[in-house]
């Protein structure tokens, strides 16, 4: 089965939806060449990555994000008839030509929250990086939660290492797993078949699938990264097919409809089923899930099994929330909960290949890459000025990120010219080069040369990891370069200094560009108009001011108690919560770290009552003013001593729809149960 107008089920689907424009489906993978013919026709939207150019014919990433591309979007009439040829695409390059094919959590999650802020209902990832337990990096854990929360399915493949092990995020709560099979319906050998996939992974043909190649022509390939596509098409025709019949696309829900009408595999009964994982993917079952009735006649004559189990007929339809499945499944739709861990700076994800010879575990995030080729067969960003009014900000990307400062010189040369125009240091009497990677240094230097602070990449890193570069855009640039000076010069002073500068925020606007560092990472760039919410500041200094303002309004205020809850929620949200800054939320979240004052007037009440921090949450706001975009961010507070009493919450409400957030209304409370 290794033609998709082959896949039992797929016709009849296509008898009723060939794709609805308004189910969008992303594509995180290598370069796309779109000016192939079997996209002629195809809605297809490339968004601005850190990668960037255009698909190579000889490159091997471009001929993996082509042939899965091609795999969904393909027109039919074309060489390549695609699975869901009427949705619309968003091409998210992730993975280049040239250099490393690999890429880390960090920028994998970058790529994640970009193709759900531009509408994606579904995310493709051909792609993944092989843990020990399924466990990822917090960037991507937040961005994967981003897609649950948000009612987005991920479609990852489980990998080919041809091992009980797991990839992510194939193996991260919500995502849905595809592993491969062929035609006979087996699990292909090098198919991963981890314990997360026993709940939340079906198998998808996946050998010697047709699909294009840049540059023109057809190839195929196999591998984990070719039934993932399979599955995220069939997901993307049961979203249209919803919307047919009048109802709203809900991706979760199909999701749950492919895991609970999964087919057993050959395997079944045997030792080696769970290499079948939940089961085989059963379109005339899913549809059958969906509807919450028996088939129609016309489905119920398809092959339901898959490929070549003899017709084993679909189960009987039950509500949503029990779904059906094969006996020796042990629970269809059930989230493995995998354990956070904290990862190297930048591990990264890679292709998924056919493994040629015995893998090795890597810190680095892989991404599949298909086998050697079988035969042949025949939302736009813009920067703005300070002069721009808010009101223009609506098509752009705001940031509101936190972290810490640094500066970067991006080559050699760009380093060396800065070591010669340094003045030279003493010490101990005795005159020595400048040392241009000594921040004191350069802070003295950029204090008499002020306009050499725009030669320099200045960053925003989290935990030593650069996440963004910072430029000064616009008639207060130079202002925006004197704060960023200052900023490092209070890093760099003692901890117990008055001016000791431990966090800083950076509010802008992604620009679109990228820059690489002298490392040879490349991260975005993100503009800075003005030097409004540049601010600095030591937790400590914060937590006693924060302790003043509590005082002055209530007349008293348990400093003790306060400090520890403030530390407490400043430090969560900078290490266990950090995010990009990019999504709503976050910059809701992450501006509420910054106005700590009204989160100390919440915990006077509650530490004055004896009560902790147990959880901090954002959600959309109910109430907000028109034309702005508010968020709640709930602090939930519990006895410690007393696990039956009510727990407190406290909500107040940000709008982030500026550059800079800003609070609204009073802080509410109230209390719960749980």
């Amino acid at each position: 089965m290794p033609n998709i107008p082959e896949i039992p089920g797929i016709q009849q689907l296509w008898a009723s939806t060939r794709g609805d424009s308004q189910v969008c489906v992303a594509v995180l993978d290598g370069l796309v060449d779109r000016a192939h013919p079997c996209f002629a026709g195809a809605d297809l939207t490339q968004l601005p990555t850190l990668v960037q150019g255009e698909a190579s014919p000889s490159g091997l990433m471009s001929l993996h994000g082509t042939h899965v591309a091609s795999i969904i979007f393909g027109q039919h009439g074309s060489p390549v008839p695609g699975i869901a040829p009427g949705c619309k695409g968003l091409i998210v390059p992730v993975f280049t030509d040239g250099g490393r094919r690999r890429l880390s959590q960090l920028d994998l999650s970058r790529a994640i929250e970009q193709a759900v802020n531009a509408g994606a209902h579904i995310i493709n990832i051909s792609g993944g990086q092989l843990t020990d337990f399924g466990e990822a990096e917090g960037w991507l854990e937040r961005a994967v939660e981003l897609c649950r929360d948000s009612n987005v399915l991920i479609v990852a493949a489980t990998g080919n290492d041809g091992c009980e092990c797991l990839h992510v995020p194939a193996a991260l709560p919500a995502a849905l797993a595809v592993g491969a099979m062929n035609d006979l319906g087996d699990p292909i050998e090098f198919s991963n078949w981890g314990d997360t996939y026993q709940t939340q992974g079906i198998l998808a043909p996946g050998e010697n699938i047709l699909g294009a190649k840049p540059g023109g022509g057809t190839v195929r390939l196999t591998g984990t990264s070719m039934a993932t596509p399979v599955a995220a098409g069939v997901a993307a025709l049961l979203l249209s097919w919803q919307i047919k019949r009048g109802e709203t696309p809900n991706p979760q829900k199909v999701r749950a409809a492919l895991l609970a009408s999964a087919l057993p595999c050959p395997l079944a009964g045997t030792d080696k089923e769970s290499r079948c994982l939940v089961g085989k993917l059963n379109i005339p079952g899913a549809i059958q899930y969906l509807i919450g009735e028996t088939v129609s006649e016309e489905l119920a004559s398809v092959e339901a099994s898959g490929c070549g189990c003899g017709g084993t007929p679909v189960s009987s339809a039950v509500p949503e929330s029990e779904p059906t499945r094969p006996a020796s499944v042990t629970s269809a739709v059930a989230d493995a909960a995998a354990e956070p861990a904290q990862a190297e700076p930048a591990p990264a994800v890679e292709p998924q290949s056919v493994p040629t010879a015995p893998v090795t575990t890597s810190p680095i995030f892989n991404v599949p890459s298909h086998s050697t080729p079988a035969p042949m067969s025949n939302r736009s960003l813009r920067s703005i000025t300070a002069s721009q009014a808010p009101s223009e900000l609506e098509n752009a990307t705001l940031v509101y990120a936190l972290g810490t400062l640094g500066y970067d010189f991006g080559s050699e040369a760009r380093r060396d010219s800065f070591k010669q125009l340094m003045p030279g240091v003493s010490i101990d009497g005795t005159m020595v080069p400048a040392n241009p990677y000594d921040a004191r240094q350069m802070v003295d230097y950029l204090n008499d040369n002020l306009s050499e602070a725009k030669s320099l990449i200045w960053t925003v890193n989290l935990e030593l990891t650069p996440v963004y570069a910072v430029e000064a855009v616009g008639s207060f640039g130079r202002d925006v370069y004197a704060v960023l000076r200052e900023l490092l010069s209070g890093q760099v002073q003692a901890e117990d200094s008055e001016e000791y500068v431990e966090r800083v925020s950076i509010p802008g606007i992604l620009s679109g560009r990228t820059v690489k560092l002298f490392s040879g990472q490349v991260v975005p760039v993100i503009e800075a108009p003005n030097t409004r919410g540049l601010y600095g500041w030591k937790v400590n200094t914060l937590v006693g001011a924060a302790v003043e303002t509590v005082r002055a309004r209530t007349g008293e205020a348990n400093q003790e108690a306060i400090e520890r809850t403030l530390s407490s929620f400043l430090n969560r949200i900078y290490y266990d919560l950090r995010n990009l800054g990019t999504t709503s939320q976050d910059r809701a979240l992450n501006f509420a770290a910054t106005n700590a004052f009204q989160a100390a007037s919440t915990f006077a009440e509650a530490v004055g009552a004896g009560m902790e921090l147990d959880s901090i949450t954002v959600e959309k706001s109910p109430f907000c003013r028109l034309d702005s975009d508010c968020w709640d961010v709930k602090l939930k507070f519990f006895d410690p001593e007393n696990s039956r009493r009510a727990r407190k919450v406290f909500r107040f409400t940000i709008d982030v729809s500026d550059l800079i957030p800003v609070t609204l209304g009073e802080v509410r409370s109230w209390s719960t149960p749980y």
